[in-house]
């Protein structure tokens, strides 16, 4: 059969296929492939390959069971897809047999030509020369773990000889095997270096030679790592390989951790996913975690574990001891796979604001029985106070509570604790100080036990025959010692400003009893000994003496004691003195400043930060790095633990941003002067243009869109990694899903990711692949698609959507985008429905209920850090289409530094535009503009720039149609994007402030105005916003310019804006329009004032007015009219102020022009003068005014109270009578029950409102309103049940309502009712006793032997009895003495023919049921011509009246008249009545009765019942 033939320079390289599983799997792992396709099987089949070749062959019993006829159909299909298979294979084989032969036949031709071609060499170059580069090498800049190949091409004769160096040093590919390979091929000189490190950076050189001499290529290979992989400056900290464990399995780490951020007290996962071959779930790959070069072991804070398919590393309670570089080493069949990330651990939000950061790294060292050594590292400080000392921290294990060990903070990281117990088990924190607080405590030290370190040393083991072991104290081998020996190197071994650590050795012989130590000191040279531990037995052999005074030399020394005895004293320490913090007497305290610090680039968020050690180390612990963003004063840590090395990788900075560096060196004394600061350098990868790119990795998600049966529409998605450049190629290779053999689909690239494969064959199963390509080359392929078979698509419904993505991803939500079907179904597509899951779950929510039409959805309500998958479906008049491919897991977290595009007018030019400042932003990276989700592209509305990390979108003219929803996204980003509606009100607002900078105006803050100023002078003025030096102006009255001079006064203030013009004299020519026109170098403004008409007139008016008060006030005057105020006691004062008086200055009242004349005369020197109203009423109303009036001139002040003055001042009043308000006092009168309020005035004028369950009352016969100047009442007359509830009285002061209450109900109305019949009994009686109502005179001198007539009325119901008497003896009517009662009414003592035996006191005794009154008077005879004598007043005695029976009826109507309702008197404060029943009627006397009195020529004398009315109170007393 004959075969076409492909020349071979048009060939693509095809690597050999090895069926060795391990070639396979190297070369797949590896991804050693370089060229754009390979024949090699994917992943998953090589895996397939694998564990078939590694499992034991096993015979294993067929199930047989029943298949569907879905299955079935499937079975034959592939039976005899089989069939068609082999027969395909027989076939390719006879093809590749003619191929090959072919392939020799034009090989033998090609090597005649060659032979021939190399003839005419030959003759050419018998010429001799020497060694000639032709092309010389090239500097590569590549990826870690990445080939690099770098060629040349030399000639020269004879052929020279090219070696191969790398700094200097040759290239021996033997030292180090599969790293080195160098090839000669046609003249082509090439080394390649398999799998980079960054150790691999460095110059290579190619030195070619022959006889005639020698040339020499060079160039330099930079090897980066990419983010997320060990930093490039950690050299050394990755741990070495000290042992090598054997392993079968073939490991290949995929998803690796990259650089992880934490804070102290949270918690943080390190996850690497793998690939394990043979992936046995019983035995996991051995996985070692390091932190820095310390192998981490499991255990509380440590949690790790390996299996399906990851490596997991757990720090539940991270502390800033976690920071470091965490390294992953699993051991593999071909050595270890090792991967390296640092953990940054930051500061918990401190207890205090301003506090240091807590001390980390804890440790105990030098333990004995009572005495241990805690160090620690100090915590870094960017922008809070220096640390001034710590406080140290013990806990006894088993026990939570902490006890602070020194009084005082110790400056030092170091602190000697004494005074444990032995055999106790102890912790240990640390908490640092400065002057804003205390810091959190640093992680607890690991457990330590007080024993003594010697014991074990004292211990001498005998081995007898290998067998037994014989134990031997060195005390059992002293002999009988009772006394111990002398200590000894008594010496100093720690020395610092706060304290001094003493140190020996025990003494030996030391003896078999317990052990203590005394110690003693003196100032060098004096040999005064002074005893410094009296208190505390020292057992161990260190004592921290703390109490040294400062710039003094101390001597030590020690005695060993015991229960026999103390030893000798050992010998003196030297001379000993406190040192200070910077070391003056020994070389310590902090280390000098670091050196030069340089910054470069490393990768999109990091920099790569090295400097110079100090000068003066002095035991550096290592190094802190402070960063900050240029032109901010806040520094920030890059790194919370101290690093040991010189070169460290800051992370986590924002893209595109410019920072500067500085460095800290730390030691135990604390940390060092900062160093100088960096140059200012911008975060952008170190990869630039010219550069060698790595090849993208395989696209992925290959989908049918759409078949027609002889073609089909496939889409796929982007690779995850593009390798550093743009990809801009995809390949497509198909095949038969029944042969082996792929198949190009196209030749040339295609830059979309999508394309339609036709001449496929209808029916037929196919498989595709997709290659990616960029600057670098073609990468891998994708895995083979799913079988797809070619057969049209007739559904009416529409096919999937394709291409999702997102934008806009924020914490609670995102935008999802998408494309429209290829296949729309029967009908146009109306709409699109979204579906979307968490991701791992199944459960979808359908987003839209209904369909939405536009290919982009706003999705809200999201949980922040989850993780979720979309689908879309969309719609047609059949119905809902087929579902897309899910999207890739997108988490609801926005990017860190995220910001929203900003609406602003550009303050020069005017134009509107919309702004966004990236996050993160890279060479390569472009800023995508559009407009409801559709790029805007080259569009004459817009136009869009970009200025480092800033786009701007400007509108040419904006209007209505460019209203709606812009978005930008910034590519080569991790999704950097975001959107902003446009709308019309803020499009309006926009276009408003764009015309006022396209036509700038001098900005006013107030128009032309004009205020009338003393004297009548008018002043017009305006205020400009702001005013230059060069500011003109002119005024325009009546379109005739003014200018300043006399009657005008122009003038302008820069510093305020103001511009003002005065006239002298406002005259009723000075109407009409001012006007006044400012220039402003470009900007311009006018502003015009229309005096005319009505409003001219008040201008006038108002100027003549000021013009007359001006000659007012030069004589007498009122500085302020008459006003009225209301004081405490509601006495109303009219009140006003005067000024430019004297004392002859008079001063007068009057009202309604009648003068008044105040009891206080007004003092005019004063300043002021008042006049009293009391007791203000209506009768108060009417025009006051007040005159004033010298030698200078006079002035009144009118005043009318009246209308709104009127009602303003019983607001006042009632204001302060309402604030005085007592509560409500309950007192029974004979006609009801009456509720009183007592204040400071009361006036029926004043707004009182009475009110019964929160009804109104209004006044009538039965509810009776009414009141006092002291009080106002309410009466309820004839009370009912009816009027059971509660009572309030309002007073409204027109702000505010005064309210009291009375609760008149239950037991108080019962009590009240009973008082109310008892005073209206008493009343009744009162009012129908018996008495005199008029007649009877006092005293009577009448001569003898005339006649005497004693007639009085006398009135009583029923009617009274009469008895008269003398000298009280009842007298009986005689013939002398006759007394007569007429009609009931009448009743008389007739004395005929007098005598002055007849002279004597006479009464008269009037009494019914009721009571009566007793009347006297007294008669004095005379005889015929004696001179009258004077009379004399007898004195009237009361007659005891009858008390009132309890059960007496009361009658209905009393013949009597009508009474008045008497006016109570108030109750005395603070006395409650004793009782409601009066057990003495005759305890207070009753008003005067009602009864009128008939006219009589003397008055009246009657005593009045005794029967009072009884008060009752509320139970809150009243007012005092």
């Amino acid at each position: 059969m004959a075969t076409n033939v492909i020349p071979w320079y048009k060939k693509k390289h095809v690597s050999q296929i090895s069926t060795d599983y391990r070639s396979l799997h190297t070369k797949h792992v590896v991804k050693q492939q370089t060229v754009r396709k390979s024949s090699s099987k994917s992943v998953s089949q090589v895996q397939a390959q694998a564990t078939e070749a590694m499992a034991e062959p096993a015979y294993t019993i067929p199930v047989f069971r029943q298949r569907s006829a879905d299955e079935t159909e499937e079975y034959q299909r592939v039976s005899t897809q089989v069939g068609k298979g082999l027969a395909a294979i027989q076939e390719e084989l006879h093809r590749m047999r003619m191929a090959t032969k072919t392939q020799v036949d034009n090989l033998a031709i090609r090597r005649e030509v060659q032979e021939m071609m190399t003839k005419k060499v030959e003759l050419y170059e018998e010429v001799h020369r020497m060694p000639d580069f032709l092309v010389a090498l090239r500097p590569h800049t590549v990826w870690e773990k990445t080939p690099v190949k770098l060629f040349c091409t030399v000639q020269g004769h004879p052929r020279p000889i090219v070696k191969w160096y790398k700094g200097g040093v040759p290239v021996d590919p033997l030292s180090a095997p599969g790293k080195y390979k160098i090839e000669n091929k046609y003249g082509v000189h090439s080394l390649i270096i398999s799998r980079c490190v960054v150790s691999d950076t460095a110059e290579y050189s190619a030195v070619a030679t022959n006889h005639h001499g020698t040339a020499t290529s060079k160039a330099t290979v930079t090897v980066k790592r990419p983010a997320g992989g060990a930093e490039s400056s950690q050299f050394g900290q990755v741990p070495r390989l000290t042992e090598i464990h054997a392993s079968k399995l073939e490991v290949t780490l995929l998803e690796r951790f990259g650089v992880t951020f934490g804070v102290e007290g949270g918690s943080v996962s390190l996850v690497s996913s793998m690939v394990v071959v043979p992936d046995l779930p019983n035995l996991p790959p051995l996985a070692q975690w390091y932190r820095d070069d310390k192998l981490l072991k499991a255990g509380q804070l440590v949690e790790m574990c390996v299996g399906g398919g990851s490596a997991h590393l757990t720090l539940p309670h991270l502390a800033k001891d976690d920071e470091g570089l965490y390294t992953l080493r699993i051991f593999t069949k071909d050595g270890t796979a090792e991967h390296s990330a640092y953990l940054f651990v930051s500061d918990a939000t401190p207890s205090a604001a301003g506090a240091p950061g807590a001390p980390m790294s804890v440790k105990a060292y030098d333990i004995n029985q009572d005495y241990v050594l805690v160090a620690w590292k100090p915590p870094n400080t960017t922008n809070e106070a220096a640390t001034s000392g710590y406080f140290v921290d013990k806990c006894e294990a088993g026990s939570d509570t902490w006890v602070q060990c020194n009084d005082s903070p110790v400056k030092v990281c170091k602190y000697p604790v004494h005074g444990l117990s032995v055999g106790r088990v102890y912790r240990f924190r640390v908490r640092a100080v400065n002057s804003a607080g205390i810091s959190r405590p640093s992680r607890p030290s690991d457990t330590v036990t007080a024993l003594d370190p010697a014991e074990s040393e004292r211990l001498q083991v005998i081995k007898i025959s290998g067998k037994y072991d014989i134990v031997i104290k060195d005390d059992e081998l002293e002999g009988d010692v009772t006394l111990p020996g002398a200590p000894t190197d008594v010496h100093a071994s720690e020395v610092f400003k706060s304290y001094v650590v003493l140190s020996w050795k025990p003494p030996s012989p030391r003896g078999r009893a317990p052990l203590w130590y005394d110690i003693e000191k003196c100032l060098a040279g004096t040999g005064a000994w002074q005893k410094i531990n009296t208190a505390v037995k020292l057992r161990s052999p260190r004592y921290p003496v703390f109490d040294l005074q400062d710039g003094k030399k101390y001597q030590f020394r020690v005695f060993s004691v015991n229960m026999y005895g103390s030893s000798e004293a050992s010998a003196p320490t030297e001379p000993i003195q406190k040192v200070d913090e910077y070391g003056s007497e020994r070389p310590v305290g902090v280390p000098s400043a670091p050196g030069q610090v340089v910054a470069t680039r490393n990768t999109k968020s990091s920099v790569f930060v090295q400097w110079d050690p100090p000068k003066h180390p002095k035991n550096l612990m290592g190094y802190y790095i402070d960063g900050r963003v240029a032109g901010s004063k806040q520094w920030f840590p890059c790194n919370h633990k101290p690093f040991k090395h010189t070169r460290f990788v800051a992370h986590g900075l924002i893209p595109g941003e410019t920072y500067v560096f500085r460095v800290q060196a730390a030691n135990v004394y604390g940390l060092s002067d900062e160093s100088q600061e960096s140059s200012p350098i911008a975060v952008e990868p170190a990869l630039g243009g010219g550069v060698q790119y790595a090849t993208p990795s395989a696209p992925f998600g290959i989908t049918m869109l759409s078949c027609d049966g002889t073609s089909m529409t496939l889409a796929w998605k982007s690779p995850k990694h593009c390798g550093g450049s743009k990809v801009n190629a995809y390949y497509i290779d198909k095949r038969d899903a029944d042969t082996l053999a792929w198949k190009e689909v196209n030749t040339s690239a295609i830059r979309d990711r999508i394309c339609t494969v036709d001449n496929l064959t209808e029916g037929t199963f196919y498989e595709f692949k997709v290659q990616a390509g960029n600057l670098a080359g073609v990468g891998v392929p994708s895995a083979p698609s799913a079988p797809m078979k070619c057969e049209a698509w007739t559904m009416e419904a529409p096919g999937p959507a394709y291409d999702l993505s997102f934008s806009e991803v924020r914490g609670d939500s995102l935008v999802f985008l998408w494309k429209a079907p290829v296949y729309t179904g029967a009908s146009a597509i109306t709409g699109y429905l979204v579906d979307m899951a968490k991701k791992g779950s199944s459960e979808f929510l359908t987003l839209n209920e209904q369909a939405v039409g536009h290919r982009y959805l706003q999705v809200s309500g999201l949980e922040e850090g989850e993780s979720y998958v979309f689908k879309v479906r969309a719609v047609n008049a059949s119905g809902v289409g087929k579902a897309s491919q899910l999207s890739e897991p997108v988490c609801a977290k926005a990017l860190p530094g995220t910001k929203e595009i900003v609406c602003g007018v550009d303050e020069e030019t005017g134009d509107i535009f919309l702004s966004l400042e990236a996050c993160e932003i890279c060479e390569s990276s472009k800023f995508v503009w559009s407009k409801n989700y559709k790029a805007i592209g080259d569009c004459p509305r817009v136009s869009a720039s970009a200025k480092g990390r800033t786009s701007r979108l400007t509108f040419t003219n904006p209007d209505k149609d460019d209203l709606g929803r812009y978005s930008v996204v910034v590519t080569d980003t991790e999704g950097v994007s975001a959107s902003h509606t446009v709308t019309e009100d803020a499009l309006n607002t926009m276009l408003e402030l764009s015309y006022a900078i396209r036509h700038p105006i001098v900005p006013l803050k107030h128009g032309l105005n004009y205020e009338i100023l003393e004297k009548g002078h008018v002043r017009f003025w305006l205020q400009a916003v702001k005013l230059s030096s060069a500011v003109s102006y002119r005024f325009i009255i009546n379109d005739k310019e003014v200018t300043s001079g006399e009657g005008h006064k122009i003038s302008h203030d820069v510093a305020t804006g103001i511009i003002q013009m005065t006239l002298d004299h406002f005259t009723r020519a000075d109407e009409g329009t001012y006007t006044v026109q400012i220039h402003d170098g470009k900007a311009k403004n006018q502003s015009s004032l229309v005096l005319v008409g009505d409003v001219f007139k008040a201008a006038l008016k108002e100027a003549d007015f000021q013009r007359r008060e001006y000659i007012r006030k030069q004589g007498p005057h009122f500085s302020e009219y008459l006003s009225f105020t209301v004081a405490e006691d509601c006495t109303v004062m009219l009140v006003c102020k005067v000024a430019n008086v004297k004392k002859e200055t008079t001063f007068h009242w009057f009202k309604d022009d009648e003068e008044i004349v105040p009891e206080t005369p007004p003092n005019v020197m004063s300043g002021s003068c008042a006049f009293p109203i009391p007791l203000f009423s209506r009768k108060d109303q009417g025009v006051y005014k007040a005159a004033l009036s010298d030698d200078k001139g006079k002035d009144t002040s009118v005043y009318e109270i009246s209308g709104k003055v009127f009602d303003d001042i019983i607001n006042a009043i009632a204001q302060i009578a309402g604030s005085s308000a007592s509560d409500l006092v309950l007192q029974c009168t004979p006609e009801g029950i009456r509720l009183q309020c007592y204040m400071t005035y009361y006036t029926e004028e004043m707004k009182t409102v009475w009110k019964h369950r929160d009804s109104k009352i209004a006044s009538s016969e039965k509810m009776r309103i009414g009141g006092t100047a002291e009080m106002a009442w309410m009466q309820i007359c004839d009370p009912s049940d009816k009027e059971k509830g509660h009572y309030s009285i309002e007073i409204s002061d027109g702000v505010q309502t005064h309210t009291r209450t009375f609760d008149l109900s239950g037991q108080a109305y019962t009590d009240a009712y009973e008082e109310y019949l008892r005073l209206k009994a008493a009343a009744f009686a009162e009012k129908n006793r018996g008495r005199v109502v008029g007649g009877l005179p006092d005293v009577v001198t009448i001569m003898e032997k005339k006649s005497l007539s004693l007639t009085c009325t006398v009135w009583g119901e029923p009617t009274p009895e009469v008895t008269w008497f003398k000298n009280e003896q009842e007298v009986a009517s005689t013939e002398h003495t006759k007394v007569t009662f007429d009609g009931g009414k009448f009743a008389s003592l007739v004395i005929n023919q007098v005598t002055p035996e007849d002279s004597g006191k006479y009464s008269i005794n009037v009494r019914n049921k009721y009571g009566g009154e007793f009347v006297e008077i007294t008669v004095s005879v005379y005889k015929q011509g004696e001179p009258m004598p004077e009379p004399k007043l007898g004195q009237p005695k009361a007659a005891t009246p009858a008390a009132t029976p309890a059960s007496t009826p009361v009658p209905s109507k009393s013949p009597g008249p009508p009474s008045k309702t008497p006016t109570p008197t108030p109750p005395k404060a603070q006395t409650p009545a004793p009782s409601l029943k009066s057990p003495t009627p005759a305890s207070t006397p009753v008003p005067k009765s009602p009864t009128p009195t008939p006219k009589s020529p003397t008055p009246p004398r009657s005593v009045k019942s005794p029967t009072p009315p009884r008060f009752m109170k509320s139970p809150t007393p009243p007012r005092k």
